[in-house]
């Protein structure tokens, strides 16, 4: 069996749950360069929904509509996330709706920004 076939069949065997993880651990790895906390624990996703055959849905905002970084940080998340083994394809939407507060920030994420 080639490799791409192997890939593709393994693909399929990731569980949900554990394929969420990663997503998750990939996206902690993208963070917002004037803060730095990554854009998880800032509380910037709003939405991560795994569907069959590994497709991945993220749902985020930004701190601002303004946001310098707007045209950065989503294209990353998709990048950071798309590099994961196994991912069939990632789709992310950015929403203003609800409005970033910092209230959605992480402990992790106020401790770091000494809002603790």
């Amino acid at each position: 069996m080639s490799d791409s076939v192997e890939n593709i069949e393994s693909a399929k065997e990731v569980p949900q749950g554990e394929l969420r993880d990663k997503v998750i651990a990939a996206i902690k790895t993208v963070y917002d360069p004037e803060i730095p906390v990554d854009v998880y624990e800032l509380g910037l996703i709003y939405e991560i929904s795994v569907f069959p055959v590994n497709n991945v849905f993220i749902l985020m905002t930004l701190t601002s509509p303004s946001c310098p970084s707007a045209e950065v940080i989503p294209v990353e998340v998709e990048q950071r996330v798309k590099e994961i083994p196994g991912v069939s394809s990632v789709e992310v939407e950015l929403t203003f709706d609800p409005p970033y507060s910092q209230d959605m920030m992480s402990e992790v994420a106020k401790l770091e920004l000494g809002f603790m």
